[in-house]
Formats: structure tokens, sequence, C-alpha cells
């Protein structure tokens, strides 16, 4: 699909954002101003069941899977015959762009398709969806979880093919192709496609979660984010009452540097995930909060509100039990310690944190226990202690080398470019400076031909920005300059980035350039109170002109 097509549709809906639906989902058995969008997927079954049926497929398009899962089963308890309330349930089961199912999830996902396959389904539409999932849980003994879902992505393709009125087979068409799309290719060729779809729907559905939702993540990358900017700002208003919906839109303002939005969206979101779970675990956090509040202290360390962002490190830190033992809340507990030290160059601090809860299953998620390693790693290196930065390189390399034996190549690599930045400082630490100036260099071309997994809002601190504060540290600015340049390309309004790029150009001697880099950071900071020293020294240096 054409750019412009792109832009010209997508806008729709912010001009369909604020109508009244057709048909929100407010039943009675559940809360009285429930709203998650429109949904209206036709199926063989009563017409109490069709109802409870639309609003289970509007929680599966929100990824509020594990409720949509028990809507599902409502469902098939209603009306023993309806056939699609069994793939609705398997559905529940399948992530496409979070993290393979578990083998939990696989047995159960599989039971639900052979439940399904055991009523005669009333129509071939409803044969071709339930043969469509079957493709992804079949032989999941044998088969690794990329194979399946490029599988089910071929079966849902004939079924939108076969079915060309049918929206919904285009909508899970579009999240199928996003699913399988390769994270290192650049043409995005599975994103634009999947857009290209949604956006054909759009105009018929313009409050339909599931059409927003993807929209999100098919253009939620660097160079594609000002495209989702019209969903983002929709999705909210469509869905109010899911978590991610509230959360979701913060991906686009994260990637766009809209710092306030990103913090109004994921005080929301945290909100209502932590009422939900109140009621539905006590006693436990969610992890769709844990999640939001990775954004939040992301977003308020780009504003400068830093007490603000400890609060949200207090507050992650008293968790002990999560609802949900899954990628966002691994990636929460690990990234918010990390992030909150390494942003404010606390290296001590860094050099001292552990991983926790430490009854969480981080054998699971090896990832997200690298990011501990990481920052402990480069806050020993950079607060003088090589011996303990050594020791965290070598659990990166461990834990590299076990992610690639496990074939898990995507987050193998990530924790590579955390090991070779790690490394670097380490061996700037011993005065290595040719081998560091390599290493981080590495990192940084490493990162730049990947993209960021959606759970993150980034990497903890990117490469390309460590490498203009190498370059910094050996008395480079010009170097160090072109550098951060390029990082804040992808990373628009991160606070060190511009002020390391103000920095570098006043070191360079190009005032006009640090005036600029230097106003941007007082702007940014505008609202706050901020007793950083970055600051004090962007309006000493605006006062000189």
């Amino acid at each position: 699909m054409k750019l412009i097509d792109l832009i010209l549709t997508a806008s729709l809906l912010v001009l369909c954002s604020s109508r009244p639906a057709a048909q929100e989902m407010h039943p009675h058995t559940h809360a009285p101003a429930e709203k998650l969008g429109h949904v209206n997927f036709a199926v063989s079954c009563s017409a109490s069941a069709q109802k409870q049926f639309n609003r289970a497929a509007a929680l599966l398009h929100s990824f509020w899977y594990e409720e949509a899962e028990k809507a599902f089963a409502a469902v098939a308890t209603d009306d023993p015959k309806c056939v699609m309330a069994h793939w609705g349930v398997a559905m529940s089961l399948y992530h496409p762009v979070w993290a393979p199912s578990t083998p939990a999830e696989l047995q159960k996902g599989w039971a639900a398709v052979e439940k399904a396959k055991s009523i005669d389904a009333k129509t071939d539409r409803e044969r071709d969806y339930i043969a469509a999932i079957e493709a992804f849980y079949k032989d999941s003994d044998r088969l690794d979880h990329r194979t399946r879902a490029l599988a089910y992505e071929k079966a849902m393709e004939r079924v939108y093919l076969s079915y060309p009125k049918d929206r919904e087979a285009a909508i899970f068409y579009a999240l199928a192709l996003l699913g399988t799309g390769p994270i290192t290719d650049k043409t995005f060729a599975n994103q634009k496609k999947a857009a290209g779809i949604l956006n054909r729907v759009l105009p018929q559905e313009p409050r339909h979660p599931g059409v927003a939702h993807y929209l999100i993540h098919s253009f939620d990358y660097p160079q594609l984010a000002y495209l989702a900017l019209p969903a983002a700002r929709s999705y909210a208003k469509i869905a109010p009452s899911s978590p991610h919906a509230l959360h979701m839109p913060s991906h686009i303002f994260t990637r766009l540097g809209l710092w306030q939005e990103s913090i109004n969206s994921n005080l929301a979101s945290a909100a209502t995930a932590k009422n939900h779970v109140a009621r539905t675990h006590p006693g436990a956090a969610s992890f769709d909060q844990l999640h939001a509040l990775d954004y939040l202290v992301y977003a308020y360390l780009q504003g400068g509100e830093d007490e603000k962002a400890r609060q949200i490190l207090a507050q992650a830190n008293d968790v002990e039990k999560v609802d949900a033992e899954v990628i966002s809340a691994a990636y929460a507990f690990t990234a918010i310690p990390a992030r909150y030290a390494l942003e404010l160059r606390r290296w001590s601090e860094a050099a001292k944190l552990e991983l926790r809860p430490a009854t969480f299953p981080w054998d699971r998620f090896r990832y997200a226990e690298a990011i501990i390693y990481f920052a402990r790693a480069v806050g020993a290196a950079r607060s003088g202690d090589r011996n303990a930065a050594h020791i965290d390189v070598e659990k990166l390399s461990a834990l590299q080398t076990a992610l690639a034996n496990a074939k898990d190549t995507y987050w193998a690599n990530q924790v590579e470019i955390q090991r070779r930045a790690a490394a670097a400082w380490l061996a700037f630490a011993e005065g290595k400076s040719d081998e560091a100036l390599t290493l981080i260099r590495s990192a940084a071309e490493l990162e730049a031909a990947s993209e960021k997994h959606p759970v993150t809002p980034g990497p903890i601190i990117p490469a390309r920005e460590m490498l203009g504060d190498m370059l910094l540290e050996l008395r480079q600015p010009e170097q160090a300059l072109g550098e951060f340049e390029t990082s804040l390309r992808d990373s628009p309004k991160r606070f060190n980035g511009l002020y390391g790029a103000a920095l570098a150009a006043e070191l360079s001697g190009n005032k006009k350039k640090a005036s600029a880099y230097y106003r941007k950071i007082v702007a940014l900071m505008a609202h706050t109170d901020s007793a950083r020293p970055e600051l004090r020294k962007a309006k000493q240096f605006l006062a000189q002109k």
C-alpha cells in the first residue's frame, strides 16, 4: 500500500474516535460501564451466546487473554453446540506478538481444538477458522513456534481470501502477519501488508478494537511510528476498560518522544490493571500493571521527573507475586531498576542491583535476567570495580550462549548487544581504548540491525548513545556528536541523548547546535523542578548568549 494511502486512511481513526459505537460491550453481568469497543463476529450459536461471543472476541482483540479464555468458556457453557467458542479458547492461548505459548498453554489449546473438531460445525467458514488455529497447535511436540506460526498465517490467509466480506478474517489475518514478520526485516513487508488490510477495514469498523490495536503494532518502528499516531490517540477511547488498550498508545508516544502522553496512558493503564487484579487475583500484582510501570519509569526519566520515577521503582520492588508469569512481568522486574540507575548515571547503585523477586521463574526468562547483569557490569566498570564488571560480563556471556543453544536467536542477539556494551566499558576502565571502541561500535551496529521487541519501550540504554558517551570520554566530541544525532533519530527526545549532543556540540565549538540542543533540554523539563546538573548546565550555557 502506498504511504499516502496509509496516512489518509489511518487518519480516519481520529475522525471516528468520538462517534458513539453501534454496539458497545455492556452486558449486565459485567461492570456496568464496561467498554471494550464494537465487535460483531457472526457465529452459528444461540442469540445469547452470540452476544457473549462478541464480548469475548473484543477481549481477545485487546490481548486480554485470560479474560478472553474465560469468556469463550462461558459461551461454550451457554451453548454447548457453539463450536466457535472452543476456537476462541484456543485463540486465547496463542499470543502472536508476545512470546511463544508455554507447554501448558499448548496442551490446553490443542484440547480446545480437539473439542471444536468433535462438534459438527454448521458452516464451511467456521470449519476453516478451526482448521487455521489447528495449524498452530498441530505437532507442537516436534515443530518449533515459528514454523507453526507460519502455518497459522498461511491458513488464515486462505480464510481471508475465501471470505472477502468477513472483516474478522481480515483483522485476524493482519495479526497473523504481525506475528510472523521477522524482527530484523527493515523493509517491514509484513507490517505494511497488515496495515494495508487494516486500513481497508477501518472505514467499516472505526470502533473495532483490533483495527486500532494492530495498526499500532504495524507501525511500532522509528521509521513508521508517526503513521500510527491517529490509532494511538483513538484506541484508548475505543476500549477504555482494557488495561492493554490504555497502555498500547504509549508505544507510539514513546517512539515519538511524546512523554506526557505516554505518562497519561500508563497511569490510566496501571490503575485499571490494579483494580482488575484486586478482584481476580487478590494479593498479586498485575503483569499489565508492571508493563505500564516500565513505560512510565522510562517516560518520567526522560522528562526529569526523577522522584516520580523513584516512587514507581519502589512500587515495583514491593511486588512479590504476579498474576501471570509472562514476558512483560519478567522484563519490568529487571528493566525498571536498571533504567533508573543507568539513566541517572548512578553507577555504584547499578553495580549492586539484585535479581528479584527471588521466587520468579527466571530460568524461563534469561533475556530479562540478563538486564540486571548488564546494568551491574556497566555500573561496576564505570565506578572502577573491574573485577565485579568482569564477573557480570561473564554471566552475560553464559546467558547469551544458553539462549543461542535454545535457538532463541532474537533474544540471544539482544543479550549479545548488552554483553558487547558491558565488555566495552570494562575495556575502557582497563585503559584499552581501541578495544573498547571496537566493542561498543559493534554493539551499536548489531542493535541497528534489529528492532525492539513489543515488550520494551526501547533498549535499556541505546548502544549508539553509549558510543557517543565513550567518544566524549575520549575527547572526540565531533565524532560523538554524530553518534548522538544518529541515536536521536531512532530515539527522539531522550534526555541523555539530547544532553550528549549538546555537550558534544559545545566541545566541538558548534555553538549554534549546542544552543539548539540545550534549548530542547530546557523545554523538555519545563514542567518539572528537576535538580539535574545537566539542566543547570543547559541554562548556564543559554544565559551566556
